[in-house]
C-alpha cells in the first residue's frame, strides 16, 4: 500500500514544447502587452483630455438650445416715411434668417468648402481631419481645414476663438453633445447666422449670410445671388479680414478681393468635384464679374446722421428700459447710478436685440434744418478764445407732438452733446408767455387790453439787500397795455404778473403742466425766473413743446421722436400714443397767438419780419428771448401747423454773442430754417390761419384802466376779450385832480402854495402811486451796493400821477434866497434865459419877469424848482427886451434876483404879484400828460418813443431771492 503511494507521488517527465505552440504564447502575451499598453496610453490620453475639458460645464439640452438659438441681431431706424435712417449703433451688421429661407445653391457651396461630409458624420469627421493633417504635414497648395460646421459652431458659441492646447478637446467633445440635441439643419442655420463675412460696402462688420448677401452684394433676398456670388460668399468664413473686398470705412480693398475671388474660385471647383454644379454651369460662374456686382460704397448712418441715429439710440433705450421695468413692475430705480446701469443695460438689448425703431422724424425737413445749420456762411467767423458759435432748434408737429425735425449742434466731430434736447440754458423773456401771460390770460387776470404798470419793483436780493430789475431800453414806461409790453418785451410787467398777480407757486405749476420739467427748488425763490433767472433753465425741446401747445390751442401733448419699435420677430413693442391735456382754453390760446402775432409786426421779432418770406401763405407768430449780456438768444415762433424752437450761443454761457448781427442770429436762423423747410416740404404747411374760436370778442375799453370808459375817459384802446372777462367796472383809472409836480412827483400842495404853480388836469390812479414808489425806492437806497438816481427810476409818466401825498415841502419862515446868474442868449432868433437855483430848500418853483423898451415888468412863465433852470419865452432878439428871475417858496415869499438880464436897464418898481400882468402866459409843460392824444385802437398807452429794435440782457444764473441781474431781455 505505501509503495503504491509512493507509485503515485512519482512526477512524470513533461513534454517537449513545440514551437507553433511557443509563438503562440508570445503572440498571446504581447497581445496582452498591447491591451495593457493601449489602456494605459488610452487612459493616460483620457487623464489629459479629462484634465483640459474638466472645467467645462456639462450643458443641457435646454441650455445647448438657448444659447445656439440666441443671436446678437443688428437693429435699424427709419424716418417717418419708412426710409432707413440706417443701422444702429454697433460695428456689426446681424440679420437673422430661417433655412427654409436659405437657397440650396447656398447650401452647397459652404458644405462643399466647409464639410462635404456634414450629413454624414455625427459631429466630428475623423477623415476630414486626417486629410488636413496630411495637407498640413506635406504642405499642400489646397487645404480644407479639419473642423467640420458643428465644431465651428460650437467654438462660435461656447468656447472664445484663441487657439490653445484644450480648446479642440472640448470642441470635439462640444459638437458629439450638439449633433444630440440639434438637427443638421438647426446646426446649418445657426452657422449662416453666425460666422463673420468681413466687412460690407459701408464699413460694418458682418455677420450671418443675410447679412453678408446685403452688405457685400447690396441683395436682401438671398434668392437672386447666383452660384458665382454664393460660391463668393461661402468661401469669406475662412479667414474673413483676409477675404474683405471692404475695409472697416466701407472702401474699396483691391488686394483682398483679388484673394478672395482665389478663394471663390476653389470653391467652384469643389462645387464640381461635389456634383452640385454642372461644368457649363462652373465656367459661366467663372466668368461672371464679381467686382462689378459689389454693393456701392455708402457711408455708415452715424457718419451721414450722427446727431440722429444717437437721439434715436437714446430715446428708444429709454424706452425699452420703462418697458422692462413695467414688465418687472419695479418702476422706481433706488438711485440714479442704478438708473444708469439698467440704461445702458436697455441700450444694449437695443443695440443687439433685431429692433426696428421707426421715428416721427421727417427726411426733408430734417434736411432741410441741417442745409442751415451746415451752412457756416449763417454763422459769424469761430473765435479762438469763444469756440464756434452753436445753434440748435426743433420742429414740433402741434397737432401731437412728434417732432419732425431737429438741429442738434453744428458739427458732431466737434461736439456729441444734442443742443437740442440735451443742453439745459436760460430762457431769457421766452419764459415770459409760458409763466406769465399764458396763466394771467386764463385766469382772467389779464387781458391783451388789460392795463400794467411798467414802473420799478423792489425786490429782496440776498446778500446785496435789493434788488430793482430794469428793462432793456434802461427806462420805465409807466402804464402800458399787456399786448404792448409783450410786444416790446418789458421786464416789468411780467415781473408783476409773475410776482404779484399769478404767484410764483401757480406759475410754476402752470409750466409745469406744459412739459418744463427743469425747474429747482431753487426756482420757487427765483423772482425773476420768469425773464431768465433759473437755477439751469430748460432745453430747446422743451420750451419749444410749450410752444407748441398755443399752436394746439391750449392743448398739450408731449413732444416724442419715437413713433413705435418693432422686435426682431416683427411684434410692435411699443406704439405711442397722442394723448393730449387742455391745459387753457381755446380763447386764452387764440388771445396769446394774437399778442404773439404783433410781437412780430410791432415788436422786437423785427429780423422775423423783414427776413421771412411766406407771410401771404402761412401766418407766423413768435416771441424773442436773449440772457445776460447776450449769453443766449432764442426766438420760439409757431405756424398752425407746426412749432419751431431756436437757440444761439456759444458752448459756455459765459462766451457772449455780440454785435448787432449775432444779437439777432437766433431770428435770423428762425426765418432760413422756415423758409428752407417750407420750400422743401410745403405739405406740412395746410392750414392758413388761426381759426377764431367762440367766445372771442372785441371791446373798447379805457386806456387808463382797462375798463369801461366813462364821461371823463378820453384815452381809449380796443382790442381782444375772452367773452368771460370783458370789463363790468367803469373806469376808475383817472380823476381831476389839482397838485404840485416836486421831484417829478405829484403832491397835494400845502395852504400857502401859490395858485400859478398849481395844475389841474386829468391824473392817473394807478395800483401803486409813484408816492409810495418813492417811499420804497428811498428805503431801499441804503441798503443797496450800487443803485441809479431817484429820477432814473421814474417811470415816463410820473407827472400824470393823482396826487396821494402833500407836498413834503415844509415853510422854512423866510424868504427863499434869490436865484443868480441870470443871463439871456438868442437860438434861432429866441430868447432863452438861463440862472443859478436858489439855495433855499421850500422852493416851489421860478416866475420869468420881462420888460420891453425899457417899460414895466411882467410875469411871463413859471417852472417848477425840479425842472431845468431854463426859459424859453419866445422873445424874439428884436423886442429889446430885459429879464430877471423870482424864487417863490411854499408859502407864497417872493425873492427877485439881483441882476437882470438884456435891453437897458429899467426903472426900478415894486416887486409884481404874482397874478400881474396882462401878457402872463400859461406855464410850459413839456411832459407827457393824460388827455392828450386819443390812443390807436389796440395799441400802447402812452404812446411811446421809437425804441431802440435791438434786445437788452436778462438776467443770469443766480440762486438767490432775485437770481441776478435783470439788466433788460427780449
Amino acid at each position: 500500500m505505501v509503495q503504491e503511494n509512493k507509485k503515485k507521488n512519482v512526477k512524470k517527465p513533461s513534454p517537449r514544447r513545440s514551437g507553433l505552440s511557443r509563438f503562440g504564447s508570445v503572440v498571446k502575451w504581447m497581445f496582452i502587452l498591447g491591451i495593457i499598453g493601449i489602456l494605459f496610453v488610452g487612459g493616460a490620453a483620457a487623464g489629459y483630455v479629462t484634465s483640459m475639458v474638466k472645467d467645462e460645464p456639462v450643458r443641457s439640452e435646454e441650455m445647448i438650445q438657448q444659447q445656439v438659438g440666441q443671436n446678437a441681431i443688428t437693429g435699424f431706424a427709419y424716418f417717418r416715411d419708412g426710409a432707413p435712417i440706417g443701422q444702429l449703433r454697433t460695428e456689426e451688421d446681424r440679420r437673422l434668417i430661417q433655412y427654409n429661407d436659405i437657397p440650396q445653391i447656398i447650401i452647397d457651396a459652404v458644405l462643399a468648402i466647409e464639410d462635404n461630409n456634414f450629413n454624414e458624420h455625427n459631429g466630428v469627421d475623423f477623415k476630414g481631419t486626417l486629410r488636413a493633417v496630411k495637407q498640413k504635414l506635406l504642405n499642400e497648395s489646397v487645404q480644407t481645414g479639419g473642423s467640420t460646421l458643428t465644431q465651428q459652431l460650437a467654438r462660435r458659441v461656447f468656447l472664445n476663438l484663441d487657439r490653445t492646447e484644450d480648446r479642440k478637446a472640448k470642441e470635439i467633445l462640444l459638437s458629439l453633445r450638439l449633433e444630440r440635441f440639434l438637427t443638421k439643419q438647426e446646426i446649418l442655420t445657426a452657422y449662416l447666422n453666425k460666422v463673420p463675412f468681413g466687412n460690407g460696402s459701408n464699413g460694418y462688420n458682418v455677420f450671418g449670410i443675410k447679412a453678408a448677401s446685403k452688405g457685400i452684394f447690396g441683395l436682401d433676398d438671398l434668392d437672386k445671388l447666383n452660384i458665382a456670388q454664393a460660391a463668393y460668399l461661402a468661401g469669406l468664413p475662412q479667414l474673413p479680414s483676409a477675404y474683405s473686398a471692404f475695409n472697416g470705412i466701407g472702401e474699396f480693398n483691391e488686394k483682398a478681393f483679388k484673394r478672395a475671388i482665389d478663394r471663390q474660385q476653389l470653391v467652384l471647383r469643389r462645387m464640381l468635384e461635389e456634383n452640385k454644379i454642372t461644368t457649363s454651369q462652373y465656367d459661366e460662374a467663372l466668368k461672371f464679374d464679381i467686382k462689378s456686382s459689389l454693393a456701392p460704397h455708402t457711408k455708415k448712418a452715424y457718419a451721414t446722421y450722427p446727431y440722429l441715429m444717437m437721439e434715436t439710440e437714446r430715446k428708444a433705450a429709454e424706452i425699452l428700459l420703462s418697458l422692462n421695468e413695467e414688465k418687472n413692475g419695479t418702476t422706481d430705480t433706488a438711485s440714479s447710478s442704478d438708473n444708469a446701469v439698467l440704461l445702458e443695460e436697455a441700450r444694449q438689448q437695443l443695440m443687439t436685440g433685431g429692433y426696428r425703431v421707426y421715428t416721427t422724424i421727417d427726411k426733408k425737413v430734417y434736411s432741410a434744418m441741417h442745409s442751415i445749420s451746415e451752412d457756416s456762411s449763417n454763422f459769424t467767423k469761430d473765435s479762438k478764445t469763444k469756440g464756434i458759435e452753436q445753434t440748435a432748434g426743433i420742429m414740433i408737429d402741434n397737432k401731437t407732438g412728434a417732432i419732425l425735425g431737429m438741429i442738434e449742434g453744428r458739427d458732431f466731430n466737434i461736439e456729441q452733446m444734442n443742443y437740442a434736447t440735451q443742453m439745459v440754458r436760460q430762457p431769457g423773456s421766452t419764459m415770459k408767455p409760458i409763466s406769465a401771460y399764458l396763466p394771467a390770460l386764463d385766469a382772467g387776470l389779464i387781458q391783451p387790453a388789460g392795463i400794467l404798470d411798467d414802473a420799478p419793483i423792489i425786490l429782496k436780493d440776498g446778500g446785496k439787500g435789493f434788488h430793482i430789475p430794469k428793462n432793456a431800453n434802461n427806462r420805465y414806461q409807466g402804464l402800458v397795455t399787456a399786448r404792448y409790453a409783450l410786444n416790446k418785451s418789458l421786464n416789468l410787467p411780467a415781473l408783476k404778473l409773475f410776482n404779484e398777480k399769478v404767484g410764483i407757486e401757480d406759475a410754476w405749476a402752470f409750466t409745469k403742466k406744459l412739459g418744463i420739467t427743469t425747474l429747482t427748488e431753487d426756482d420757487y425763490r427765483a423772482q425773476t425766473g420768469v425773464i431768465g433767472g433759473l437755477r439751469y433753465g430748460t432745453s430747446v425741446e422743451e420750451l419749444t413743446n410749450a410752444y407748441s401747445a398755443i399752436g394746439n390751442q391750449g392743448a398739450f401733448n408731449d413732444a416724442y421722436m419715437i413713433e413705435k419699435i418693432v422686435d426682431s420677430e416683427g411684434k410692435i413693442v411699443y406704439q405711442h400714443k397722442v394723448n393730449p391735456e387742455q391745459v387753457f382754453s381755446e380763447q386764452t390760446a387764440y388771445l396769446m397767438t394774437d399778442m404773439l402775432r404783433t410781437v412780430i409786426t410791432e415788436g422786437t421779432a423785427s429780423t422775423v419780419r423783414r427776413d421771412y418770406k411766406h407771410f401771404k401763405d402761412i401766418p407766423i407768430v413768435g416771441k424773442t428771448g436773449s440772457t445776460q449780456n447776450y449769453g443766449d438768444v432764442w426766438f420760439m415762433g409757431y405756424t398752425p401747423d407746426v412749432t419751431l424752437g431756436m437757440w444761439v450761443g456759444y458752448k459756455e454761457q459765459i462766451n457772449t454773442l455780440s454785435g448787432d448781427t449775432q444779437k439777432r442770429q437766433a431770428q435770423t436762423l428762425w426765418a432760413k430754417v422756415m423758409n428752407a423747410v417750407i420750400d422743401k416740404q410745403p405739405d406740412l404747411f395746410v392750414t392758413d390761419k388761426f381759426t377764431q374760436p367762440e367766445g372771442i370778442i372785441k371791446k373798447t375799453v379805457s386806456a387808463y384802466s382797462g375798463k369801461l370808459p366813462t364821461a371823463l375817459t378820453d384815452k381809449f384802446t380796443t382790442d381782444l376779450f375772452n367773452a368771460k372777462y370783458v370789463p363790468t367796472e367803469s373806469d376808475d383809472g383817472i380823476s381831476k385832480a389839482k397838485y404840485i409836480t416836486y421831484n417829478g412827483v405829484n403832491y397835494l400842495p400845502l395852504e400857502g402854495t401859490p395858485e400859478d404853480f398849481l395844475r389841474e388836469k386829468i391824473v392817473v390812479k394807478r395800483e401803486k402811486p409813484i408816492q409810495d414808489l418813492v417811499k420804497e425806492l428811498l428805503a431801499a437806497f441804503p441798503k443797496m451796493k450800487d443803485h441809479k438816481s431817484l429820477e432814473y427810476y421814474m417811470p415816463a409818466d410820473a407827472k400824470t400821477d393823482f396826487p396821494t401825498e402833500v407836498d413834503p415841502r415844509v415853510d422854512d419862515g423866510a424868504a427863499p434866497t434869490a436865484p443868480g446868474n441870470v443871463s439871456v442868449s438868442y437860438s434861432t432868433g429866441k430868447a432863452v434865459i438861463t440862472f443859478s437855483p436858489s439855495g433855499s430848500p421850500d422852493v416851489v418853483g421860478y416866475r420869468l419877469y420881462r420888460s420891453l423898451n425899457g417899460g414895466s415888468f411882467q410875469k411871463q412863465a413859471v417852472i417848477m424848482a425840479d425842472e431845468s433852470k431854463v426859459f424859453s419865452p419866445g422873445t424874439p432878439a428884436s423886442a429889446n427886451a430885459t429879464f430877471y428871475v423870482t424864487a417863490v417858496d411854499v408859502a407864497g415869499n417872493e425873492t427877485a434876483s439881483g441882476s437882470v438880464a438884456g435891453g437897458t436897464t429899467p426903472t426900478p418898481e415894486a416887486t409884481p404879484t404874482p397874478d400881474q400882468g396882462p401878457e402872463t402866459t400859461p406855464p410850459t409843460d413839456s411832459e407827457s400828460v393824460p388827455g392828450e392824444d386819443i390812443e390807436v385802437p389796440g395799441t400802447i398807452l402812452p404812446t411811446p418813443t421809437s425804441l431802440p429794435s435791438g434786445e437788452g440782457s436778462g438776467n443770469g444764473n443766480s440762486n438767490s431771492g432775485t437770481a441776478g441781474s435783470t439788466n433788460g431781455n427780449h
